[in-house]
């Protein structure tokens, strides 16, 4: 099985990449919608970070609020780091389990949708990584778009990976700085490109 990843910053077009894999009928784990799985209910997850950061994170329904989270975390690194190392742990299980539910499903290829590309869970785990990258104006302007304030976009990308960390990890390069079907095509000819050499079929792409 083949197990691509894509990864890049806010902002920067990743989970539209992923969509456009799956879009192709690939199937796509991602690593954003199974933290909030993990954090919408009470359980495990939300109990540790109850005991780490205060109850006050946590709302009455025993659901982690995001809001108040991302107001402490994104104002200190050192908090951030400790939230994501607790709820990276779960997510990554989780990825684990549904890509050995996928290869006994004799599934070709898995794409694994990760802001944040940590060494166990993803790089190990990626046979090809690919990154998204949009230039800095072009992000923020997307993300005023969907409603984030311009103080909250600035703190969220000053703890980020650098643009160097993100290539140094990366396969292929992928630029976002211009139209959806600019992007469709670049991400479409590398799926062309990377499963077609391992004959690999991609049942929704145009032949």
């Amino acid at each position: 099985m083949f197990v691509l990843g894509i990864t890049g910053g806010i902002g920067s077009g990743k989970s539209t990449v992923a969509s456009i894999c799956r879009a192709a009928g690939l199937t796509v784990i991602d690593a954003d919608q199974i933290a909030r799985e993990v954090t919408e209910k009470p359980g495990e997850t939300t109990r540790y970070i109850e005991e780490i950061f205060g109850s006050e994170i946590i709302r009455e329904d025993g659901a982690l609020d995001r809001q108040r989270m991302s107001n402490l975390v994104f104002d200190d690194k050192r908090f951030l780091d400790k939230l994501s190392s607790i709820i990276h742990e779960k997510v990554i299980d989780i990825m684990e389990e549904r890509l050995c539910e996928a290869e006994k499903k004799k599934i070709k290829a898995v794409v694994l949708d990760v802001p944040i590309p940590v060494k166990r869970g993803f790089i190990d785990l990626c046979d090809q990584i690919w990154t998204v990258f949009a230039d800095p104006e072009i992000r923020k302007n997307r993300l005023l778009k969907r409603g984030m304030s311009e103080h909250d976009i600035e703190r969220r990308m000053r703890v980020q990976m650098s643009p160097e960390e993100y290539r140094k990890i990366a396969q292929h390069e992928i630029t976002n700085n211009g139209t959806f079907q600019e992007l469709e095509h670049q991400v479409q000819s590398l799926l062309k490109q990377e499963l077609g050499m391992r004959g690999i079929p991609i049942p929704g792409l145009p032949q």
